[in-house]
């Protein structure tokens, strides 16, 4: 006795294989243009300073 039926498998891969067509057509049109951009690598400043968010104020005495 086996716990699924050749038809059910059958119906299974065929509705798998049409829907697997309405989103790839649904998202066709997304396909012409290019995927991203390049990527653009940042310029090295020529002196590399701590901006203010990122200094730790000194330890005042108490």
């Amino acid at each position: 006795m086996r716990l699924f039926s050749p038809e059910l498998l059958r119906n299974f891969s065929i509705g798998f294989a049409i829907g697997a067509l309405l989103i790839a057509g649904a998202n066709a049109e997304n396909w012409g243009g290019e995927l991203s951009s390049p990527a653009q690598a940042a310029t090295m400043p020529e002196t590399l300073e701590p901006t203010a968010e990122f200094v730790i104020a000194p330890e005042q005495p108490l």
